[in-house]
């Protein structure tokens, strides 16, 4: 079996503010629809962050329940979709191999109470705080191969694709299910996000206004099927990471290693089509982002697509998310549309409408403590 043998997506899940399945993502980016809201509606009017825009997900009830945190709930749920549109049997299932990546764990059922959510002292619970949701998926679906649990901040998502690809390269399994969920709405940590000067002000999200200052927090979760053996699907062709090695929270103004992982990128799998970047709002990745693309691109550039300003910041599920939505397009050979209106960085375009694509396209994720992940997926 090759090292850069890629893998199949047979099967995708997603859930966030634009909806419960993959088709509501793929219609409401179409449609170029926004589901941001001010926090009172969530939270209540006398929370400090009430006038604050954030995403989440509806409806509540879908993930409350007895037994498991809603985190727990949204990973499931996920799961379920991808694991059903893939077509695996108990069969397929007992030898897959599962990783799950997520941020913050089940802190939205941990830091404070959840409807529905049973009582529990905090080292009594079905399990630790991040593996809850891997443990969960293997249960209910009889999933008893290689399991992992990824908590690498924002780019978990990604990490988890890229080390079941790496497992299944490696001969570990058939095929894999990559999973990642954050629920970030949790009145601690968007207090602990609104003292870090984090959390944008206003209800939009646009990465490279001269004046961003903070990110759209969102709650999502993401799964994807993957297999060696399935035609017609898009494919994952490369997975790599590397670390600033810099500062414990910060990314270097000059983009730190990011130029090293897309160089890389470019000379196993060629120049891309299209580059979906982190791009979270924050002013140091307004700075970072395009002098990292600048030195890494010194020939033909990309174009940049950008996909939190529709679903928001959804934290560890973020980069998982956004390379559902993309696989979507990218089995009709298509790119997601931009919201009009959003800021380039100089000397980069901003697509507004649906183009065609017919070679890979980069996803970059950044989590904090300088790890920056990437994916490389094709369309079929």
């Amino acid at each position: 079996m090759g090292i850069h043998q890629p893998l199949h997506i047979t099967g995708l899940g997603a859930l966030s503010a634009l909806g419960t399945d993959v088709p509501a993502h793929y219609q409401a980016v179409c449609e170029r629809r926004v589901p941001f809201q001010p926090l009172a509606k969530l939270l209540g009017a006398d929370s400090p962050h009430a006038a604050s825009p954030a995403a989440w997900i509806e409806p509540r009830a879908l993930l409350t329940h007895r037994k498991w945190s809603p985190v727990t709930m949204a990973a499931l749920h996920v799961a379920r979709q991808a694991i059903t549109e893939a077509g695996w049997g108990a069969a397929e299932l007992k030898d897959a191999a599962l990783v799950v990546g997520t941020s913050r764990g089940n802190a939205a059922g941990w830091l404070g109470p959840w409807p529905g959510r049973r009582p529990f002292r905090l080292m009594a619970a079905s399990n630790t705080i991040h593996s809850e949701p891997a443990a969960a998926i293997s249960i209910e679906f009889g999933i008893t191969g290689p399991n992992q649990v990824l908590a690498s901040g924002c780019s978990a998502g990604l990490d988890a694709v890229g080390i079941a690809l790496l497992m299944v390269r490696a001969g570990l399994a058939p095929r894999a299910l990559a999973v990642a969920v954050d629920l970030p709405l949790v009145p601690l940590l968007l207090d602990n996000y609104a003292l870090s000067g984090l959390l944008a002000t206003r209800f939009e999200l646009d990465p490279y206004h001269p004046r961003s200052a903070g990110f759209v927090p969102g709650e999502g979760a993401a799964a994807m099927a993957l297999e060696l053996s399935a035609a017609g699907h898009p494919q994952v062709v490369h997975y790599g990471c590397n670390a600033d090695a810099c500062d414990p929270v910060g990314i270097p103004a000059d983009g730190g290693r990011t130029p090293d992982l897309l160089q890389q990128a470019l000379r196993l799998t060629g120049q891309p089509a299209a580059l979906c970047p982190h791009a979270t709002g924050t002013a140091v990745q307004a700075t970072a982002d395009p002098a990292a693309f600048t030195r890494a691109f010194s020939g033909a550039r990309p174009s940049l697509h950008l996909l939190k300003p529709f679903v928001g910041h959804t934290i560890g599920a973020s980069g998982l998310l956004e390379s559902v939505i993309l696989a979507r397009f990218l089995r009709d050979g298509r790119l997601p549309p931009n919201l009009p209106g959003l800021h380039a960085p100089a000397g980069w375009v901003l697509p507004g409408q649906i183009l065609e694509c017919c070679s890979g396209v980069y996803k970059l994720a950044h989590g904090m403590g300088g790890h920056n992940a990437l994916l490389v997926i094709q369309p079929p």
